[in-house]
């Protein structure tokens, strides 16, 4: 990985560059086995005989066989002793290369008989699969169609029997049924525009680009919200209003009510990552990352005016979820989490909502909630208000949170960092502590819990004894005992991706698709530092990627994910700051399409090829392409056998692809490509 990547055999979205398709769709097809391309250093012709030339002049133009003088039992004796010559040749060289085969693996290590027993393995696994789908009788493979206009913001398991699919409280819940896979393409809507670049795509979007009306933003309610203005073609925001304080302003006061000069020292009181639940349009967070605090949007599904959508849109990190099940991150990932006017009814069900809550929060983090429900006591309330404010108050301080201070809407706690606290409680007061069994780290779609998780947990440090952000970052040799790794491995990997990345980026241009020869000494011109904004790692590991984009200065965030089939390596990637979910990649990602500028792929192949599928690579390349922008960019890195297979997908998913070798391992390529944007016709 730490050598130059060398480009490869071209391919374009009209031709095929791989071998027979493999681990296709059920209902999918074998592409033609001409149609085959691998990177070659040096490609030279082949001969091969005309299909043009004329008839040779030894053909019977009447018959088609050439004529016979030899007599049938001459030519029957011929026969048999041609056959018994070849059955002696056969043997002789069966032999001869069993003789060779042994030889070569009495001298082969360990390590190149293992690699070479893998390749097998794949192949074998690829035939298998191949064997099953002609046995199917599928058609030929071809270009898959475009999605009617309805699926422009399709969001599968969604929107799938939506009907039967509505919790207590009116949110539509994720359900992954068979029918809820996306078989074609997605296309943008009438005047799709690329999105503005960062920062400026922060403050300005494109109106055709997301599903809202000018009634939606009159009519919205939240400080974000009333922060837009709708024009001709753009919606822009602004962080002051007439109508309500600023964010700049709500975020100073945030910062003095925990006790800090302003938000700049957030940091150094130990916060990097926030969940902003029901973030309404994502400027709380806008304003934060330049303070260098990293913030999560979620929020439910909606069918138009998403604030997941729009704050995407912006460049800035969202994706769809609720409280409805546990939240799909370790216990203890955030150092705050923060609702202004967030929709949810912390004091229904019992508290556990709350408790949930206290489950995402680090020891020693903080819970902003603004909300007209916290007015202090004295002043004008609605009816029923002190009811409920009473419980909350209550059980926040049975969970063991501090309340650190009130001030107008806002009131803020403080999650305790001694797990003494608990015990210390009177007997029967409050939720329970969970036991091993119930106190899953990582939970992924579970049901929500009535008992405190996350206590027993090794990863149990008060956010004031963590290293402050951006050395967070590098873990020591202590802190990665706590994952089961070991430094000599964490740094190798941490080299290997700064290589990589240098190496990725000069792969971002168009020009890798060109087959015009360059002149000796051309490079190509470098990418632009913030040619990508939102990437998704769809097999993160350990973060080396987000950790290498970061260090190279390049202006992006990425959403870090852990397969749910794979080692559960999330909680690292967590607690080095970085942002990150479990998730099955046989389901679809919970989010909008038309998401990420980037998507990229190390091992995520090898990882699904090694265990028993429930979909094909098709389902996971169909939902890659719903996920990505126009003239987004797609890098998949595994062993050359799935990169070739892989290859042979992209012609049907109208993608300019080609296959890079990658020298220091020439087992592994690269499957570099870029989603063309087709632009839809109004009608």
């Amino acid at each position: 990985m730490s050598r130059p990547l060398h480009r490869g055999i071209a391919g374009s979205r009209n031709s095929s560059g791989g071998p027979q398709e493999f681990w296709e769709d059920m209902s999918g097809s074998r592409r033609d086995s001409s149609d085959h391309q691998t990177p070659n250093k040096f490609p030279f012709p082949l001969p091969h005989s005309s299909t043009n030339s004329s008839p040779s002049k030894y053909i019977n133009v009447e018959n088609g066989f050439t004529p016979d003088s030899l007599s049938p039992r001459t030519r029957h004796r011929y026969i048999m002793l041609l056959l018994r010559f070849s059955l002696f040749f056969i043997v002789i060289a069966a032999l001869c290369g069993s003789f060779w085969w042994t030889l070569s693996i009495s001298a082969s290590s360990r390590g190149h008989i293992n690699q070479h027993y893998r390749v097998l393995q794949e192949r074998v696994l690829s035939d298998l699969w191949d064997i099953g789908e002609l046995s199917l009788g599928s058609p030929k493979s071809r270009e898959l169609d475009f999605c009617s206009e309805e699926f422009e913001n399709f969001v599968p398991c969604y929107n799938y029997n939506a009907s039967d699919s509505v919790s207590d409280d009116n949110v539509l819940e994720r359900q992954c049924g068979p029918d809820s896979k996306v078989n074609c393409l997605v296309i943008p809507p009438v005047n799709y525009k690329i999105p503005l670049r960062w920062p400026t795509g922060k403050d300005f979007i494109w109106v055709a680009n997301v599903k809202i009306t000018a009634q939606q933003v009159l009519s919205s309610g939240s400080m974000t919200k009333r922060m837009m203005i709708l024009e001709e073609q753009q919606i822009s925001f602004r962080s002051t209003s007439l109508m309500f304080d600023g964010v700049e302003d709500y975020a100073q006061q945030i910062a003095k009510m925990i006790g800090l000069r302003s938000e700049y020292d957030l940091v150094q009181a130990g916060v990097r990552t926030i969940l902003d639940v029901g973030c309404g349009y994502g400027s709380f967070g806008a304003h934060l990352f330049s303070k260098l605090l990293l913030t999560m949007c979620i929020a439910n599904y909606e069918t138009s005016g998403s604030q997941v959508q729009l704050t995407l849109e912006r460049g800035l990190p969202a994706m769809i979820s609720s409280f409805s099940k546990q939240l799909p991150y370790p216990s203890l990932s955030f150092d705050m989490l923060h609702c202004l006017r967030c929709g949810i009814d912390w004091d229904q069900k019992d508290g556990i909502f709350l408790i949930e809550a206290d489950r995402v929060l680090r020891p020693g983090g903080y819970f902003v909630w603004t909300s007209p429900l916290t007015i202090a006591p004295g002043n004008n309330r609605k009816k029923g208000n002190p009811k409920r404010w009473n419980f909350i108050n209550s059980f926040t301080e049975n969970m063991c949170w501090e309340l650190l201070a009130q001030q107008d809407e806002t009131i803020i706690w403080k999650k305790t960092s001694k797990t003494s606290c608990y015990a210390a409680r009177k007997p029967g007061v409050g939720p329970s502590v969970c036991n091993k069994g119930q106190d899953v780290e990582s939970p992924f779609y579970r049901p929500l819990q009535s008992c405190i998780g996350g206590t027993q947990s090794k990863r149990w440090i008060p956010i004031e004894a963590r290293k402050a952000w951006p050395s967070r970052a590098n873990l020591n040799a202590t802190e990665l005992k706590l994952y089961g790794l070991h430094s000599e491995e964490f740094m190798e990997d941490m080299g290997n991706w700064r290589a990589a990345v240098r190496n990725y980026w000069s792969l971002l241009s168009p020009l890798i698709f060109s087959d015009h020869p360059k002149r000796p000494g051309d490079e190509d011109p470098a990418a632009p530092y913030n040619m990508v904004r939102n990437v998704l790692d769809m097999n993160s590991r350990f973060g080396g990627l987000n950790s290498a984009l970061l260090e190279a200065g390049k202006n992006v965030w990425v959403m870090n994910v852990v397969p749910a089939n794979g080692p559960n390596s999330l909680p690292a990637i967590i607690d080095r700051g970085f942002l990150g979910v479990l998730h099955d990649w046989c389901e679809a990602f919970p989010t909008y399409p038309r998401t990420y500028d980037m998507v990229h792929a190390a091992g995520l192949l090898s990882l699904q090829t090694s265990q028993k599928r429930r979909c094909s690579l098709l389902d996971i390349f169909t939902e890659i392409d719903r996920l990505l922008r126009p003239e987004g960019w797609i890098i998949i890195r595994d062993t050359t056998s799935l990169i070739e297979s892989a290859r042979s997908l992209t012609t049907r998913l109208k993608w300019d692809a080609r296959i890079i070798e990658v020298e220091s391992n020439t087992d592994e390529r690269l499957l570099i490509g870029q989603k063309p944007f087709f632009k839809k016709q109004a009608s």
